[in-house]
Order: C-alpha cells, then structure tokens, then sequence
C-alpha cells in the first residue's frame, strides 16, 4: 500500500476533546439563533428564565450577543423555596448584559396549586411527623458503588437538626416530584405569557449532559423553541461563559436544582458524578474512545468507566419519552 493511503491512529482522547475555539463557537451559535427566531419562528426577540445558573447565564449573554440587549427580556421567578443566591446573582447577569428583567414571584401560585402540600403529603407516608420547619431533598445513589440505575432515596432534617435517608415506595416517589414538578411548569408558564405579549421566542437552557440525559422537565423546563447551548458539554459553557464576561459568582456557584428545601447539587439530584466527570465520559462513549483512554484522563478505573456508561445508556432507554414530540394516530 502507497504510504499516503496507509490508515492512520486517532489521536487518542483527553480532556482537550472538549476545548472549543470561544469566538468561532458564539459567532456561530448567534447567526443560527438569528435565523431559527427571525426567520423560521418570525418572532421579535427571545424570552428566557435566569436561574442565577451558568447555563441561564451563557443563554442569555448568547442572546443579548445575537439580538441586542433590548430584544431579549429576563426572567427571574423565585418560589418560597429558592435560594436567595439565585435572585441576587441573576440580577447581577441582567446587568452586566444589559438585559431587561422581571421579577415574576411564583410561589403563590404554586401554593394556591397545592405544589408544597401534594409534596409534604407524599413525604407524609414515609415520615408522617414531616411539617413545619422541617426540610427535605432527594438523592440518586452513586453508581460507582456498584448502585443500580435509578434508586433514588429522601432526605429529611427535623427542626433539631436530625438527618434521615430512607428509601422510597414507587408510589410515593412519583407524587412526589410530581408535585416539585409543578414549579419548572409553572415557570414556563409565566415565560410563554411574556412571549406571547411581545412576540418573542423562548429560549430552552438546557446543556449537552443534561439535554442527553434527560435532566429536564417535560413541558416544563424541556419546553422551548430554541435550545441553542445543548450541544455544549458542561465544560464548553464555562469556556464561553467565561469568554463572554459571566460574573465570576456565577463560575464559581456549583450547579444546583434550586428545587428543594435543602441544600441539592445536581450531582446529588441525578448524575451521581461531578459534571466534569460526566463530560469527559459522555464525550469519551460519543467518540468512541476505548476504556483505557476514558479511565486516564478522567481518574477512574475501567471497570468504573464501564459502570459510568452502563448509567448514562439506562438514562437514555428511560427518559427517551421526554425527548418525543406529541403522538399522533394518523398524518
């Protein structure tokens, strides 16, 4: 064989896979946002919830990139529950992108609703002395320690400061984030009102891990007309969200649910492993790299690696529905 054609290695995979040229990436995120709002959805402008977050935050200074300040609006939408954190550091992105913003506050509706009664209810048949000024959050096992996909368990503190971790009936499980799901619903609702009143689009949040993953809420969260960072892996929208001035209080806040009464990481919540870790296995699997290669440039093991991607493939199989538009019978 002519040595030009011989087949050559690839190189093999580290964490550098990951590393984006920063200037290419928000040209081009900007020139689709302006097409797909402009020019497929003929719309104005964009709306979208800021959740003190880095993802909410590059979302909106892509945004503000893409249209102007003054066609993209702000929405901040606390509930009863939300850390304070969350309010002050999303003002804080409005005004460094110069984005307009509202406060819309949440938490009536959600109590008119029944969203924190249906909660304490379903954490009632597993601690039936749960009430006032008691705190509560769910976790996912680590499936590093050989757990399997999905077992997730309730943790309680009493007012005393007594910690509890118990397992959850199906039953109770599912009423439960039911009723924590009404709060992403109840957001999207106050996003898609603003939008209709002026005309915008509504910006979707979510990053590569989570879009692949699952970590959203059907119609709730995961409703949006355009999603434009969920192809970017969690280590991507640091690298632009640093490049494009997102404060450095938001860099530096670990990524939360803001969901719960207590204290919830998202790696708490769902992933189980920090999310560098998570990326670098997920882009790993995507490229096909080998094990080996995986487990160097993460700190894990192979046989780790191998249960890292038993769960991101469980993930997929049971939260693929989410990804489905509505079924119809006919054309």
């Amino acid at each position: 064989m002519h040595p030009a054609l011989a087949l050559t290695e690839p190189p093999p995979f580290t964490a550098d896979a990951l590393r984006l040229d920063a200037e290419a990436a928000v040209a081009q995120i900007g020139d689709s946002l302006r097409r797909q709002v402009r020019g497929r959805l003929r719309k104005r402008g964009v709306v979208l919830g800021l959740s003190g977050g880095v993802d909410s935050s590059l979302c909106a200074a892509l945004a503000a990139h893409a249209f102007g300040p003054g066609r993209v609006l702000g929405l901040m939408m606390p509930e009863h529950e939300s850390d304070d954190d969350s309010l002050t550091l999303a003002r804080q992105v409005a005004d460094t992108f110069r984005i307009p913003w509202l406060i819309e506050a949440i938490g009536p509706a959600l109590d008119a609703m029944g969203c924190y009664a249906r909660r304490d209810e379903a954490i009632r048949s597993v601690v039936p002395e749960y009430g006032a000024g008691w705190t509560s959050k769910v976790v996912i096992a680590d499936p590093l320690a050989g757990a399997e996909y999905g077992i997730s368990s309730l943790v309680v503190r009493a007012p005393d400061g007594e910690t509890r971790r118990l397992r959850l009936r199906a039953e109770a499980y599912q009423a439960l984030i039911a009723a924590t799901n009404m709060k992403q619903r109840t957001r999207k609702l106050i996003e898609y009102t603003h939008a209709d009143r002026m005309n915008y689009a509504v910006i979707g949040t979510p990053n590569r891990l989570e879009y692949d993953q699952g970590f959203f809420v059907r119609n709730g969260d995961g409703a949006a007309d355009v999603k434009p960072i969920a192809h970017l892996y969690k280590t991507q929208v640091y690298q632009l969200a640093r490049h494009l001035g997102v404060p450095d209080a938001v860099l530096q806040r670990p990524p939360t649910t803001d969901t719960w009464s207590l204290p919830q990481t998202q790696e708490e919540f769902y992933f189980a492993l920090p999310w560098p870790t998570m990326d670098l296995c997920l882009a790993g699997l995507a490229a096909g790299a080998p094990p080996p290669e995986i487990a160097a440039c993460t700190g894990l093991t192979e046989a780790q690696v191998a249960r890292v991607a038993q769960d991101i493939a469980a993930k997929r199989r049971a939260t693929a529905p989410l990804h489905l538009p509505p079924l119809l019978v006919g054309d």
